[in-house]
């Protein structure tokens, strides 16, 4: 009976679009009569080794073409939209239940939409990241808002 295992190992440092993958198989047969397999992929990249920077440089290209698709920016901007829904309660769970500081979180919290609200609306041009920041800031003041109702109640 023979037993067969592969290892494939890549190095995603070096992993770059342009670079040319070989594949090298390495078979050996013991006395007991198992099969080991080795399978190991390299990366050829023309410069060498690549560096940190180098990655860091490609995450927006990257980023751009992830959202691109109309489906992933209305799945994250739900996601921001929720997310400052869920800081909002939390904000006003914690200082509300302690009592201590309600007076400066309310005013940091009005300074935080206020802010987002200038920058947002002081932009020519509103990018992907700007209107999540945006939603985000909708979701807190939602938040706030059905909190005070709860209150109120």
């Amino acid at each position: 009976m023979a037993i067969c295992a592969s290892l494939i190992s890549i190095d995603p440092i070096r992993f770059n679009s342009n670079s040319v993958t070989k594949f090298s198989s390495i078979s050996s047969r013991s006395s007991t009569s198992f099969k080991f397999s080795r399978i190991k992929a390299v990366q050829d990249n023309e410069g060498g080794r690549r560096r940190l920077i180098d990655i860091i440089r490609l995450v927006p290209d990257i980023s751009r073409n992830y959202f691109k698709s109309p489906s992933r920016r209305t799945l994250f901007g739900g996601i921001s939209l929720l997310g400052g829904f869920y800081v909002a309660q939390t904000i006003s769970l914690s200082f509300g239940a302690l009592a201590v500081n309600d007076v400066i979180a309310a005013v940091v919290c009005v300074l935080l939409t206020e802010y987002v609200t200038r920058f947002y609306y002081s932009r020519p041009k509103v990018t992907f990241p700007i209107a999540l920041l945006n939603n985000f800031k909708m979701g807190f003041t939602y938040g706030l808002f059905i909190d005070a109702f709860k209150l109120a109640s």
